[in-house]
């Protein structure tokens, strides 16, 4: 008699448990920035694919890879408490330094809210926009609207 299969649950990722990490290496070795936004979107990898067709052979053609190409990565909503992000955007237009170049770490919970299910990792990030939230009196916190950041690698953390 075979043995009974053991059953195994896996849940999903939640999508709304999720922390973002930004650090900019040749500022600090500590992150620049333990951020919380209400909205992340943009992870995303696409393969440009080629087209081509062989000689002689007229009912098919063959498709290659080619370049991967990264989105943008857009946080919304976000809350922090110095800062360090303007002080980032603001040091790519003086003329006289490079562009520091930051990574980002999003770091996705469990439905617990403690235990770290999977990541991802962007590489090379710049900033492309930075947005303030509109000035509100009863609000004690340094607030971000939006932040956009142009990436150039993305992994996936394994846990």
């Amino acid at each position: 008699m075979a043995a009974p299969a053991r059953e195994t649950t896996i849940y999903p990722f939640t999508a709304f448990r999720f922390a973002v990490t930004i650090s900019v290496p040749k500022i600090s070795t500590d992150p620049l920035c333990n951020a919380s936004f209400a909205e992340c979107d943009g992870l995303e990898m696409t393969m440009d694919v080629k087209t081509i067709r062989e000689g002689g052979n007229n009912a098919a053609q063959i498709r290659l890879f080619g370049a991967v190409s990264y989105g943008t990565l857009t946080l919304k909503r976000g809350m922090t408490s110095n800062f360090d992000l303007w002080n980032w955007f603001e040091s790519l237009y003086e003329p006289d330094k490079p562009a520091l170049r930051g990574d980002v770490t999003v770091t996705v919970f469990a439905a617990d809210g403690i235990t770290e299910q999977t990541g991802f990792f962007l590489e090379r990030c710049l900033p492309l926009k930075l947005k303030a939230p509109p000035l509100n009196a009863k609000d004690g916190i340094v607030a971000i609207e939006e932040l956009q950041l142009a990436y150039e690698w993305l992994s996936r953390v394994r846990n």
